[in-house]
């Protein structure tokens, strides 16, 4: 089984379902909104709920847990079923699982139903990015999905943002039923869609291909390619989150700044993801893939040495901005591949590369944890500005050797 990039012209398909594509960005919007959203209600939960902070802090630690597994374990139903459908229904899954964090009396309940919403919204995403490999040509694909990723850029910041304001004007439990609202809404305009549009129905793969859970792991662990993306993954939040995610902490710090002003500096990163969503019709043309990660390394590498050399604020919104773009630069182009490693088990193999990612930030940040502790952030954004353009360096080479095997 050939997999990695097709030739030109290759699986040529309708046209772009366009319309369905942007309302997967209003449920992938609401399932990012969910990932952050309880950090700043965290004090106002504890309170509420006779307990700690720290206590508290299980509502964040097994919704990230449930969010991984359900797309390890629960993307194979993409390869059995229509996927539209299947986000359709998670949506209105969500909205009731999210009500019901809302309507917690305990802190175990509250734990219930934030494992219920990551088991939940945890495979939207991907599943949604599943139905774009399968409805749009390979050579349209990237900047479709760069679009599509508006929906998650502003679902995380998004969902920071109420956490905080709706949390500090309206209590804790109003922002979950602000976000239950939002799923209904996207629930609304997908089951609309849904009934219009056919090829919202159309089955993932004939069912004379139907498999098993096992085979379609094999399937997708069996193609180097698909190793050499999931690896590259890996990597790739590991070592970017390694650093990104002690940028706050060293400002405030280093620089002396306040956590109002972090969270400004913060926020610029999804600025700069945005930047690349809007412009990403064009720097696919003039670049191509291999231009956009070596591009993006090289984005990102700058970016690090100035935080590590000048902690200052105005150097800091700067440089978090430019870190947005050429992240994104590099983690689109993977995205694409990824919908394409293993196109007899696209859903699984999706799963599987999304997984990959949430291990990869997990391990980056807990090796990372020590040196800043002892030595400050700055040696971890030297490290970073390093290895990041050596990573993006040796995949370019690889989609080179990729594409000359085609």
């Amino acid at each position: 089984m050939r997999s990695g990039p097709p030739l030109s012209g290759e699986g040529e398909k309708s046209e772009t379902p366009t319309r369905a594509i942007a309302f997967l960005a209003v449920a992938a919007f609401a399932s990012q909104a969910m990932v952050r959203v309880a950090d700043p209600l965290l004090p106002q939960i504890a309170a509420d709920l006779s307990t700690t902070v720290g206590a508290a802090s299980v509502i964040t630690s097994v919704y990230a847990l449930a969010h991984g597994a359900a797309q390890i374990f629960g993307m194979p139903l993409g390869d059995r079923f229509p996927k539209y459908p299947l986000v359709t229904a998670m949506c209105a899954f969500c909205a009731i699982a999210v009500v019901a964090c809302g309507l917690s009396g305990s802190l175990a309940a509250l734990g219930t139903a934030r494992l219920a919403c990551g088991l939940l919204a945890g495979t939207i995403i991907p599943l949604g990015m599943a139905f774009i490999g399968d409805t749009v040509p390979y050579e349209r694909r990237q900047p479709v999905l760069g679009r599509f990723l508006a929906g998650q850029i502003l679902g995380l910041v998004t969902g920071q943002i109420v956490g905080g304001v709706v949390g500090d004007f309206f209590g804790w439990r109003n922002v979950f039923f602000l976000i239950a609202g939002i799923f209904v809404a996207a629930d609304v305009v997908l089951f609309t869609e849904l009934i219009r549009n056919p090829q919202t129905r159309t089955p993932s793969r004939p069912q004379t291909e139907s498999t098993g859970l096992i085979a379609d792991y094999s399937i997708v662990f069996s193609s180097p390619w698909a190793r050499i993306i999931i690896l590259v993954s890996f990597v790739e939040f590991g070592v970017m989150f390694a650093a990104f995610a002690y940028i706050g902490a060293d400002l405030h710090a280093r620089a002396g700044l306040g956590f109002s002003a972090v969270g400004g500096v913060l926020a610029a990163f999804g600025v700069g993801g945005l930047a690349y969503v809007l412009s990403v019709h064009l720097l696919v043309a003039r670049l191509g893939q291999i231009g956009l990660v070596l591009g993006g390394g090289a984005l990102l590498a700058l970016s690090y040495v100035a935080l590590a050399v000048a902690p200052l604020w105005w150097v800091a919104i700067a440089a978090v901005a430019v870190i947005g773009l050429g992240f994104h630069m590099l983690h689109n182009t993977l995205q694409v591949n990824a919908t394409q490693m293993a196109p007899k088990a696209r859903a699984t193999a999706i799963g599987i590369f999304s997984a990959a990612l949430y291990l990869g930030q997990s391990a980056g940040v807990a090796a990372a944890a020590p040196i800043v502790d002892r030595f400050t952030a700055a040696p971890v954004f030297v490290a970073v500005a390093i290895l990041f353009p050596l990573l993006a360096a040796w995949f370019a080479w690889r989609l080179v050797l990729q594409r000359r095997a085609q």
